[in-house]
């Protein structure tokens, strides 16, 4: 077997590994990062999910790799303990015919052990941020000679607010050193940091013209916010799902869905921060040997996941952001496979959604959920489908032999089958069908066609118009007067969550299913960045931009 990474000047124990690996082909990314990487020089790489970076930027570091030294030569910051680990297995993979000593540190693991591997000697530490640090000021991580840092999903850890952390570790490194930035997409915050610590890096930017690949058909439902598990379970009674990938927003929200989705018959398990690492390995290794189906989880549990065959991707909460989004779609559809994302997208959401349709340049079609009516002819049409199978196969030799012993007793074949047909459909009592509420379209121009009507039926002065003051922006709530929802449960929210006074808040306009409120200008970047974060009462609430 040829392999064309030989052409990349690598040595031959990694060319051999990688053939292992049945990897003969470098990637584009790999092609383009692995011999600037192999100067010594700075990086950036800018690739989705999936394009090979974690060889691009591990290839070269095992290449540089001095042997018999006991100190770290390189480090590798991940957002997340599954990533961590993801990183550092494939490195061990990579240089599996070299003396490479690799070690994983992050939270929710002793300290002793990791503190132990360190005092004994290791090459390369990969690890989350706060980690990272903690052995630092233990004393325990010494970062002062090595020669290559890495920044895997920069974006994430921004967003995750782990600058100031990372900002301290580079401090902890020498001036001179090579440091290669990767992230799927490059906000001011990423750009800030890359121009402060790095020196005249090379940048990459890798399947920037197709965000979502065309094997994902992506469709979305309208619905309240109050009727989204009843969709849920509706979608879960129709589609084709061998395994699905369902996003929530709050960590407190996936268990609470994998709890009523269980209940209702569709066994499910949450993955997210509060579960130690163990239970988090468990679970993931159930979903992947098929032992469970499905999964729900946030998107920072969610990141570093490498599994392939994810039938659906479910988006039960709308993600802040369309490059979120394309993270999430993204985990179907893989390895040469099709598959299916199913957006649950309230009214207020709209907008979110065109901003997406727009970021991928693909239109996400608007489907209708399934009546009630057509649920009972699905599960009927299945049932039928299950008993023409063994019909034909003929392997019912002891059940032939119970009806025939209760027809001699006298009872009716018909009747018997009815009685059989009972029982295998009694499951179904687990899956009610509940009800859905109507919904209300809420569009911006039919809102300011009722706002001018009622100007001209009060002489031109609407106190309850929609209009509102210079320097304000409106937010939109997804809780309304059917939630019993009261405007100082609705300032005091959004006072203490995003830390703005509750005086600076404007018009409050409490509505069916939606709240509209008016906010400063200059506090609508702080209020919408802890967007995922509000909450009345025990009910988390979405807040956007109206």
């Amino acid at each position: 077997m040829t392999n064309e990474f030989t052409q990349l000047n690598l040595k031959p124990q990694l060319v051999q590994a990688l053939t292992d690996l049945c990897h003969t082909i470098p990637t584009p990314i790999q092609s383009s990062i692995i011999p600037v990487m192999l100067s010594g020089k700075d990086v950036i790489g800018q690739a989705q999910t999936g394009t090979g970076k974690t060889a691009a930027f591990s290839l070269p570091i095992l290449q540089n790799l001095a042997q018999g030294h006991k100190r770290v030569q390189a480090l590798l910051l991940a957002p997340t303990r599954e990533l961590a680990i993801q990183t550092a297995d494939a490195l061990c993979q990579y240089g599996r015919h070299g003396d490479v000593r690799v070690l994983a540190v992050y939270g929710g693991q002793p300290y002793s052990s990791q503190m132990g591997h360190l005092k004994k000697g290791v090459d390369v530490v990969v690890g989350t941020p706060g980690r990272v640090l903690d052995l630092i000021r233990q004393k325990a991580l010494d970062l002062s000679r090595i020669s290559t840092v890495v920044l895997d999903e920069a974006d994430e850890m921004l967003s995750m607010g782990f600058i100031e952390d990372i900002e301290t570790i580079f401090k902890e490194t020498p001036a001179i050193r090579q440091t290669a930035l990767f992230c799927a997409t490059l906000p001011e915050g990423v750009r800030r940091l890359a121009d402060r610590y790095m020196r005249n890096p090379q940048a990459f930017t890798m399947g920037g013209k197709k965000l979502t690949a065309a094997a994902i058909e992506q469709r979305y439902y309208l619905v309240n916010e109050v009727d989204k598990l009843a969709a849920l379970t509706r979608l879960f009674e129709v589609e084709p799902i061998t395994s699905a990938l369902i996003f929530a927003r709050t960590r407190l929200a996936t268990a609470g869905l994998a709890n009523e989705l269980t209940a209702r018959g569709f066994p499910a398990e949450a993955l997210n921060g509060d579960m130690s690492q163990d239970a988090r390995i468990q679970a993931l290794n159930r979903f992947r040997h098929n032992q469970s189906r499905v999964l729900v989880a946030t998107d920072v549990a969610a990141r570093g996941l490498d599994i392939d065959d994810i039938s659906h991707v479910f988006n039960y909460d709308m993600p802040q952001g369309a490059e979120v989004y394309v993270h999430r779609v993204g985990r179907t559809g893989r390895a040469g496979k099709t598959g299916i994302a199913l957006s649950l997208v309230t009214p207020g959401e709209r907008w979110s959604l065109g901003k997406i349709e727009s970021y991928t340049r693909q239109k996400v079609a608007r489907s209708f959920l399934p009546t009630a009516e057509e649920i009972q002819s699905h599960r009927e049409a299945s049932l039928m489908e299950q008993m023409m199978v063994w019909l034909n196969r003929g392997r019912c030799q002891r059940e032939r032999e119970i009806v025939t012993e209760l027809v001699e007793a006298g009872s009716d074949p018909i009747a018997i089958a009815a009685a059989a047909l009972k029982l295998a459909r009694a499951e179904e009592k687990q899956r009610p069908i509940d009800p859905m509420s109507d919904v209300q379209e809420w569009r911006p121009e039919k809102s300011e066609k009722i706002a001018k009507r009622r100007i001209r039926r009060n002489g031109g002065n609407d106190r309850s118009s929609d209009s509102f003051e210079k320097g304000m922006i409106r937010i939109t709530l997804g809780v309304g007067t059917a939630d019993g929802i009261r405007p100082n449960q609705v300032m005091g929210s959004l006072s203490r969550h995003a830390d703005i006074p509750g005086h600076a808040i404007g018009k409050i306009k409490i509505q069916k299913q939606y709240t509209f409120v008016d906010i400063p200008e200059k506090f609508a970047g702080q209020v919408l960045a802890k967007a995922g974060t509000y909450r009345i009462g025990r009910r988390n609430i979405a807040v956007e931009r109206a």
